[in-house]
């Protein structure tokens, strides 16, 4: 069941970053018919921003004016802060986030997904904002690619920032595959499927976390209410191999497992993802559906700590996409189906 905007929210201003992306886009779907203030649209493309002006005027004509889009880069800290003033909480989900791109560009990665939040983070806090939720990865642990490599230093700046401020709450969350977001696999399969062509696979081995949009935003209200600042906190997610999720997508749209075809892993992937490091599940908080991985509040004077230490450590190991639940075919297609954007192209065949 979705989280829905609670009281804290009413009459606030909420900045998204990214604003135009897949995840604001969920985020505006929950809260513009609340009783949220003001919800700021943070992004550089005009062209996007265009677009979903014209796509909430239609759909929410009598909510869309408490929208307000503002052109600006998170490279940019002056861009940030024009757009800062009044804002009361934000949800950081500017990134660079596709894994080949930022392999072959990795000091645009570092731009965005590093410099650009600790500009987001550095506006925020000299602007009195009470919370910032900053949106990570799986490929942030144990990265072997430039994006992850990029996302763990960025989760690193949010949890040294966290220690300089009591006045702002400064959370991270961190999250697996979402199903049917911008860039993501299903959709090319479907397209694929609809023209005929064979359906391409990195590896059928391979396993990733999945969780819809839905899930991505119930995590990052639970962090605004639960969560303290330094946290990093992680959903329990199932996870499939990338041959039962292709298998799922053939079955619903109509298309033959033999046209499947393996093309090899692409430039800085993995054959499974880890949502908690074994490091991190040393001091990990189970809390039901959630892990939270609070921030080390140790400071640089380690002298005392020489003598006196841990005895005693969390009997979970390393969270990762083989260890989880792993979902079969008809899981995989249940959880599928039940995505709004595979019910609006399965009502149009029908």
């Amino acid at each position: 069941m979705s989280v829905q905007p609670n009281s804290l929210f009413t009459g606030k201003t909420l900045m998204i970053t990214g604003g135009t992306g897949s995840f604001g886009n969920a985020i505006l779907n929950r809260f513009i018919e609340s009783n949220i203030g003001e919800i700021r649209v943070f992004s550089r493309d005009e062209a996007k921003q265009d677009n979903l002006r014209y796509s909430l005027q239609v759909r929410f004509p009598e909510a869309s004016e408490k929208v307000k889009f503002f052109i600006g880069d998170v490279r940019d800290i002056q861009s940030i802060r024009n757009a800062m003033h009044g804002v009361d909480y934000i949800f950081h989900a500017a990134a660079l986030k596709q894994v080949p791109s930022c392999e072959f560009f990795p000091m645009e990665a570092v731009k965005t997904n590093v410099i650009g939040t600790d500009n987001v983070l550095t506006a925020a806090i000299d602007a009195g904002v009470k919370t910032v939720i900053c949106l990570s990865t799986d490929k942030a642990a144990y990265p072997v690619n430039a994006m992850g490599t990029s996302k763990a230093m960025m989760e690193k700046v949010i949890v040294a920032k966290s220690r300089t401020t009591k006045s702002t709450k400064i959370c991270c969350t961190r999250y697996g595959n979402v199903m049917c977001s911008r860039g993501s696999v299903i959709p090319l399969w479907i397209d694929q499927i609809k023209a005929g062509n064979p359906i391409t696979i990195t590896e059928p081995s391979m396993t990733r976390f999945i969780m819809s949009l839905e899930e991505a935003v119930d995590l990052v209200m639970f962090a605004f209410e639960h969560g303290e600042s330094g946290d990093v906190l992680v959903q329990k997610a199932p996870a499939c191999t990338i041959e039962t999720q292709a298998k799922a997508v053939i079955r619903l749209f109509g298309g033959k497992e033999e046209d499947i075809k393996v093309i090899g892993i692409r430039h800085g992937e993995k054959v499974y993802e880890t949502l908690l490091t074994n490091e991190e599940c040393a001091h990990a908080i189970d809390l039901g559906k959630f892990y939270r991985v609070p921030c080390d509040k140790r400071d640089l004077n380690y002298n005392k700590y020489f003598t006196v230490g841990d005895t005693e450590r969390n009997t979970l190991t390393e969270f990762n996409s083989n260890n989880t639940e792993l979902l079969n075919v008809e899981q995989t297609m249940e959880r599928i189906a039940a995505l709004s954007y595979i019910q609006g192209l399965l009502a149009e065949k029908k």
